[in-house]
């Protein structure tokens, strides 16, 4: 399947290292969560995953030293614009974190967000 012309919600969440246990639990309850989604129709979820790593010194330079971060990217892509807006409302209202226990977390952490970009390639 190609993404290409689907909607593609991208979250970046950089935190210490006292935070990296509370993002590992967070995390595996989202993905929970997001069994639940649809993957049909126009807010189709098409693509889900969650990978972190070391936030480098240099972010262009694989070999520079870890500044002692983790970088925890959620990737997601959806059928349409509708599917990304169903996410946020599904969210809101049905992961039990959202209301708990994600909000401190996020406090904590630098976030960048790309909400709704369109892929323009794939290989």
């Amino acid at each position: 399947m190609s993404s290409i012309g689907k909607s593609h919600l991208v979250i970046m969440f950089t935190v210490g290292a006292d935070d990296v246990a509370e993002g590992d639990r967070l995390f595996a309850s989202h993905g929970e969560f997001m069994k639940g989604h649809t993957r049909e129709g126009d807010v189709g979820l098409l693509e889900y995953s969650v990978s972190k790593g070391p936030e480098l010194s240099n972010p262009m330079d694989p070999n520079s030293e870890p500044t002692g971060k983790t970088i925890f990217v959620i990737d997601e892509y959806y059928e349409s614009p509708a599917g990304i807006a169903r996410h946020w409302e599904d969210t809101s209202g049905n992961w039990s974190e959202m209301s708990s226990a994600a909000p401190a977390w996020f406090a904590k952490a630098t976030i960048a967000t790309l909400h709704n970009g369109t892929a323009v390639q794939a290989l």
